[in-house]
């Protein structure tokens, strides 16, 4: 297809081309132009089929896009493709076969004059469409972005992905303020942001930012405002993830303790976290309409599934039975009150909780950072391991276990068990002991 589009760009400057037009022979399509209904987040582009020798059959070849998605209008894109649809149509009538060799035929159209009208013409006038601005600013591109991405990034992380972008603009206007375009951002300048996120956070923390930048230099690849994401190509570095260290049976009881006097709204949102294992920022999102009174079930969307239904065992469902006859769209978890309004976004509804189990618990007890309220389900879940493995057997208890925690698969659970160490050997120093 190398002579194709190469031909065709000829074609495309040559004042003649335009209105240039054959009948169509049966061994290829009509030329049609792929515009999504005028979508402009979409590549736009030139099809077309051409009959496979080897099969007969119609086989639908490369697409042909022509630098039509730089333009940011429909009708200028439009007016771009329809010039590459009329040329390509002159030219499979012509004879062109993208299943042979054509450098005959690339060679013939030269001989024809092609290239002698090529170099001697004076400038062409171009189609009436906006002038393509490749030198886009970082500001403009790093809206453009936020733009396109805002319907499609769910809202508990948009705030957060439009921070990092913001952070990335506003750090290249001061540490490199004569790089004007986004085009001028290289992988080096992009490495030494990456590298002062480092030094301000974490290497988690730092893979995010990275992470982000590369999906926003791919959308700028991708309609065809950049030539090359650059940022592809920057390696993650290790980074050592959280660890939510159980808590022992003497601690978990003293927190409870405590909490019935000093904080009973904390406590029952950890009653959530610890006996229907759910995470943190699963249990702020609750609604009463959430909760199936009558049948003892709540549903609720969860990490890697849209939503998911879990049972309310009998020791949980008691403390909140009584707010059956409230209004569903009320917060099952409100700073002052369980099961009230709290016009708050989801981000600050979990850090306020997350703060309040700081204040509360873990300055009290003088907990390290390792201890967190995620710790709460690791505590149970290991809990219900041993419990269920002292009446069955290993695999039943595991099939028991991942109806509770709602793990898709046995592997996915062996592989969670494993990482909080909720399977330990009973006591082998036997096997140590030497013969006597």
């Amino acid at each position: 297809m190398n002579f194709l589009n190469e031909i065709i760009k000829f074609e495309y400057e040559s004042e003649y081309a335009k209105h240039y037009h054959l009948p169509l022979k049966t061994k290829f399509s009509t030329p049609k132009i792929a515009s999504y209904k005028g979508d402009l987040s979409k590549r736009w582009y030139v099809y077309f089929s051409f009959r496979d020798p080897s099969t007969g059959k119609m086989k639908r070849m490369s697409p042909i896009y022509g630098g039509a998605n730089a333009f940011k209008t429909k009708r200028a894109r439009m007016a771009v493709l329809q010039s590459h649809q009329v040329i390509l149509t002159k030219l499979l009538n012509r004879g062109y076969n993208p299943f042979v060799d054509n450098t005959q035929f690339y060679r013939q159209m030269i001989h024809e004059g092609y290239e002698k009208n090529y170099l001697k013409r004076q400038a062409p006038t171009p189609p009436q469409v906006p002038v393509v601005d490749q030198g886009m600013t970082i500001k403009k591109a790093i809206a453009y972005v936020i733009k396109q991405k805002e319907q499609k990034i769910a809202k508990s992380g948009k705030s957060t992905y439009i921070g990092r972008l913001k952070d990335f603009e506003k750090w290249m206007r001061k540490h490199n303020p004569t790089t004007k375009t986004i085009t001028s951002v290289t992988k080096r300048k992009v490495i030494a942001y990456l590298d002062d996120v480092l030094d301000r956070t974490s290497p988690t923390t730092r893979n995010n930012y990275k992470t982000d930048l590369r999906s926003a230099f791919q959308l700028l690849e991708d309609h065809e405002i950049l030539n090359r994401n650059v940022v592809a190509g920057i390696k993650m570095i290790k980074s050592k993830p959280k660890r939510h260290r159980a808590y022992s049976d003497d601690q978990r009881k003293a927190i409870f303790k405590y909490l019935e006097e000093q904080d009973p709204i904390l406590l029952l949102f950890i009653k959530f976290v610890s006996y229907n294992l759910l995470r943190p920022i699963e249990v702020c999102r609750l609604r009463l309409k959430d909760i199936d009174f009558g049948g003892k079930k709540l549903q609720f969307e969860a990490k890697n599934k849209a939503l998911k239904v879990k049972i309310i065992p009998d020791i949980l469902f008691e403390e909140i039975k009584h707010l059956s006859d409230l209004d569903g769209e009320l917060f099952l978890f409100t700073p002052k009150v369980i099961g009230g309004k709290w016009n708050a976004d989801l981000s600050n509804r979990r850090n306020n909780f997350s703060q309040r189990f700081k204040r509360v618990v873990k300055d009290h007890f003088e907990f390290g950072i390792d201890y967190t309220m995620y710790s709460f389900r690791h505590t149970y879940i290991t809990k219900l391991c041993n419990e269920l493995s002292k009446t069955m057997t290993q695999y039943e208890a595991k099939c028991k276990l991942m109806l509770i925690t709602g793990h898709e698969t046995m592997e996915a659970l062996e592989k969670y068990l494993r990482s909080i160490d909720a399977q330990l050997p009973e006591d082998y120093s036997h096997l140590l002991k030497d013969d006597a």
